[in-house]
């Protein structure tokens, strides 16, 4: 029995190009010329059984601006050509039909649509109807006047704001609050999604401390109005806003094993109201044997005071140093202003001295420059279960005292609100404050808590977790829109912390259940020195491990430009 064996057939290679070599060809195809193909012919679909006639006849009824009635127009395989692949369909078509399986729902939707949104009407409308259709495309009537409430000049707000000409605006590319090294590894990314999520109540809290002095609140200011506003007097005293890591209560405390986790109320509120956030941020989180330091960079813009930055059109980065209403230009007048108008409204005649004094002060000449700040150290139990001992000792900061009915002083803090121009950009369709503060405060705070919502959540926070009785609120504006230089206060208002926070929707609950799953993941780590980033374009915080010395660079460039940065505390006026 002979073996099976495979011959391979004979190959003809073609010299000439590409394609089945002459050789190969029969002889009757040998003398056709080969069609060269072209990357601009147009190809059109793969198959399409359907001929340009029946096309046509469908798309009879159907606008005429509609680009896909005149696109990809070609000339079908075999149409018009008599040749072996063409199909005559005759009978066998003709008796074919498509069964609608649609709900009666979509029907009615698809007529409606069909129809212009004419589909029944009453009799009375008809003639109207009939004129409004123009060309084959339904116009809708105008029944609004221009000069009417919600008429046309609404509606072209409405397109302004959302319109279909939005995709011109510019893309609000930020950048990273600090640059990402390329020795940083991502330990975790997590989305602000699932941080609204959590959720941990919190309510055994312990004073530690009460250090520095207050002065008392002039109620005067309470009865400011529109018509009778006092210029903001700008002030040269200064306020201390040490790190968590340079503070010698906290290095004291740390050292007693008070607790597990340190941190200030910046730099903790930040992080309680990181799903409200919307500006790039970051914070350094340090562990040490068995506790956690949540810190900030010495060259970090903490305390700095953003303006609208959850409003839809916040405002827009120019490149211009001259733009008095540039975020960054923005910011630090918002921050001048909060120190100014706390410094203003009270009365230096009576002071309010704490338990122990100021511990960043070493001489009576720095304490007739400082400002008049109470720093009360506070311990938060945190722990979810019995068996553990999980907790976090808090600086907080209050700003003055007020006298009460009864005789006592209730600790308050004070913030206040900025106007800079309602009709610039950015200012997120902001009221005129001269005009409606009086009549329509509800209306201007709702403003403020839409195109605000970070900064006055990290409000309500630092006064709960300072345990002020009193938030006082101010209102200043600029005397001129293209002066941010000159000011005045337009009125006061006073809430309770957890009242305001409610009023805004604040889950105080919500930012400690935050506070706790960040302390879980670091706590899960090895000692070294970590940084929490927010990303600057997208709902996301990650968490990296860095180098012990990541931000060395960072403090002396901060020394080269002129910025002194003492060993032991840090000064920002």
């Amino acid at each position: 029995m002979e073996e099976p064996s495979f011959k391979l057939p004979e190959i003809i290679d073609n010299d000439n190009g590409w394609g089945p070599s002459p050789v190969m060809l029969p002889e009757k195809f040998r003398d056709i010329p080969y069609a060269p193909y072209s990357k601009a012919d147009k190809l059109g679909r793969i198959a399409d059984w359907s001929t340009p006639e029946q096309r046509e006849k469908e798309s009879s009824g159907r606008q005429r601006t509609n680009y896909r009635n005149y696109r990809d127009q070609y000339t079908a395989f075999g149409h018009g050509v008599s040749n072996a692949f063409a199909y005559a369909h005759a009978e066998d078509e003709a008796s074919f039909s498509v069964v609608d399986n649609r709900s009666t729902a979509q029907k009615k939707a698809s007529s409606y649509r069909t129809t212009g949104g004419t589909k029944g009407r009453t009799s009375g409308a008809r003639g109207q109807t009939n004129r409004n259709v123009r060309n084959g495309q339904y116009q809708r009537p105008n029944t609004q006047t221009r000069n009417t409430p919600g008429g046309r000049a609404a509606q072209n707000a409405v397109r302004k704001r959302y319109g279909w000409k939005d995709y011109d605006k510019p893309q609000r590319a930020r950048d990273a609050s600090v640059n990402v090294g390329p020795d940083w590894k991502v330990l975790e990314e997590i989305e602000f999604n699932w941080l609204s999520k959590l959720n941990l109540d919190v309510e055994n809290v312990e004073d530690i401390s009460l250090h520095g002095f207050l002065y008392y609140y002039d109620k005067n200011y309470d009865l400011i109005r529109t018509k009778s506003e006092k210029p903001l007097i700008p002030n040269d005293k200064v306020r201390y806003f040490v790190s968590t890591s340079k503070d010698p209560i906290i290095d004291q405390l740390a050292k007693d094993d008070t607790a597990t986790v340190f941190a200030t109320d910046s730099v903790l509120s930040l992080l309680m109201c990181a799903p409200r956030s919307v500006y790039p941020w970051d914070i350094i989180i340090n562990r040490v044997e068995n506790k956690l330091f949540f810190d900030k960079r010495d060259t970090g813009v903490y305390e700095n005071i953003t303006v609208n930055e959850n409003s839809f059109d916040p405002p827009l980065e120019t490149g211009d140093k001259d733009n008095i209403n540039s975020p960054s230009a923005l910011s630090m007048e918002a921050t001048l202003i909060n120190h100014y108008f706390a410094l203003q409204v009270v009365n230096e005649g009576e002071k309010y001295e704490l338990d122990k004094p100021n511990p960043f002060i070493s001489s009576q000449e720095d304490n007739d420059m400082l400002a008049p700040t109470a720093y009360r150290y506070r311990k938060f139990d945190i722990s979810i279960k019995e068996d553990e001992d999980i907790s976090i000792v808090v600086r907080t900061q209050l700003d003055s005292v007020v006298k009460t009915s009864g005789g006592d002083s209730s600790l308050i803090t004070i913030r206040a609100l900025n106007e800079f121009d309602p009709r610039s950009q950015g200012a997120g369709g902001a009221l005129d404050w001269r005009q409606k503060l009086d009549t329509q405060r509800g209306a201007v705070v709702t403003t403020e808590m839409k195109n605000n919502s970070c900064k006055l959540a990290r409000w309500a926070v630092q006064s709960i977790l300072a345990g002020a009785d009193q938030m006082k609120l101010g209102y200043i504006s600029r005397v001129s829109p293209k002066d941010n230089t000159k000011h005045a206060i337009l009125g006061t208002q006073i809430y309770k912390p957890r009242d305001f926070a409610a009023q805004m929707n604040l889950s105080v609950s919500n930012g400690w259940g935050i506070v706790r799953t960040v302390i879980d993941l670091c706590m899960k780590l090895p000692e070294g020195k970590y940084v929490l980033i927010k990303d600057p374009n997208k709902p996301v915080i990650r968490l990296y491990a860095v180098p012990a010395n990541a931000f060395e660079a960072d403090d002396d460039l901060a020394l080269e430009d002129g910025e002194e940065i003492n060993e032991e505390e840090e000064v920002q006026k």
